[in-house]
Parts: structure tokens; C-alpha cells; sequence
């Protein structure tokens, strides 16, 4: 393939997946500049590497998949975030139905969000917003289908608790 034709296909791969890929990244970042940086990282890596992608009908998963997995390694690198410990006692998780986060604010969603760990917001991101099967999710993520259930699990009771303490309690049905 001649270096013009591959300027091409580059620049159509980033027209065609750039919004998707920067909003998928924007809500794991919750920061303009770090889902740009992402999801320049995760083309980047996609021009090294395209050669080695059989279906190109699969381009805008192996690019998610490459930015969930750049994600989870800026996190291990920077661990600027101590993991701590929710007094599950002090802070009630609402239900989140599909109707409590069709009417929670965009914005209030990605500051709750900064406030559910690295490790289960990728899969709950992927689930909740992206509509990935748990089998789609462990393949990307390379975990057992089970880690994924669990992380997706407690991923959604951190959530809520980022939305309680906002003072933003999810109101159930009625």
C-alpha cells in the first residue's frame, strides 16, 4: 500500500470513529484534554498495528478495545488515586434503572463517574453506555466473563454513591 493511500485510509478510520471513540473516552476521563489525548493514543496505536487486523469491519471495537486498555494503563502508571474504602453503612447506592440515568444530568454522569474506580468503570462504561455484552467486555478486556459481572456490579453500586454524596439521591419510580 503506497504511503498516499495509507494517509487516506488513516484520515477516513479517524473521520469515521473519532466522535464515538472521544465521547467513549470522555466519560472514562471526565476531562476534555485526557479524552483527546486517549483517543489520539488509541489511533496512534491503530496506525502502528492495522496491518495485523483481518476484518476491517471490526476497526471501531479493536479502537475502543486499544483505548479502554490505554486507559487502564495510564491509570495503573499515574496511581495517583488511593483506592478507599465505602462505608457501605454511611451512604445508601439508589437503584439505578435505565429511567433514573435517562434523567441524570450529562454532566452530573461524568463527574459521578470520576468518582467510581479505574477498574470497574471501564466495564461499566462499556455495559451501561456502549451496549457491550459481558462476553464483549471480557474479550476487550482479557478477564473471566465473571470478573466483568462483578465489576459491572460494583461499578454501579459506586456510581450511585457518587451520585448520593453529590446530593443527588436517583429517585425511584413514583
Amino acid at each position: 500500500m503506497s504511503s498516499s493511500s495509507r494517509d487516506e485510509e488513516f484520515e477516513f478510520v479517524v473521520q469515521q470513529h473519532y466522535q464515538g471513540l472521544y465521547r467513549f473516552a470522555l466519560l472514562l476521563t471526565a476531562s476534555d484534554a485526557e479524552a483527546r489525548d486517549l483517543a489520539q493514543q488509541a489511533f496512534c496505536v491503530w496506525a502502528e498495528k492495522r496491518h495485523t487486523i483481518r476484518d476491517r469491519n471490526k476497526t471501531r471495537s479493536w479502537l475502543v478495545t486499544t483505548l479502554s486498555r490505554e486507559f487502564l494503563k495510564e491509570c495503573r502508571r499515574r496511581n495517583r488515586f488511593p483506592e478507599s474504602v465505602l462505608d457501605e453503612g454511611a451512604v445508601r447506592a439508589p437503584d439505578l434503572t435505565p429511567d433514573v440515568i435517562c434523567q441524570l444530568d450529562a454532566k452530573l454522569l461524568c463527574r459521578a463517574l470520576r468518582g467510581v474506580q479505574d477498574r470497574y468503570r471501564v466495564p461499566l462504561v462499556l455495559f451501561c453506555l456502549e451496549g457491550r455484552s459481558y462476553l464483549e467486555i471480557a474479550r476487550t478486556l482479557g478477564i473471566p466473563v465473571g470478573t466483568v459481572k462483578s465489576r459491572i456490579s460494583r461499578g454501579k453500586r459506586q456510581l450511585g454513591a457518587a451520585i448520593a454524596v453529590r446530593g443527588h439521591p436517583a429517585r425511584g419510580p413514583g
